[in-house]
């Protein structure tokens, strides 16, 4: 049998915490920061938890990332 392989695109985007959640990163900080606001760019600060509808979605794809 073949083996299951990461999605490839996915491997940068989300990280995997030691207890089995998905970290994800916001969008609208990467670049063009000087035209926000502080309290926008305090507010986009941070990689939250991904919530858990979605994460079952990403399993799969996800399944050889530590």
């Amino acid at each position: 049998m073949p083996k299951m392989k990461t999605h490839s695109s996915l491997k940068g985007r989300f990280k995997i915490t030691g207890t089995g959640k998905v970290k994800r990163y916001k969008a609208f900080r990467n670049h063009l920061l000087s035209g926000k606001s502080a309290r926008q760019k305090r507010v986009l600060a941070g990689n939250p938890v991904m919530a858990a509808g979605d994460v079952r979605r990403l399993k799969q794809q996800l399944a050889n990332i530590k």
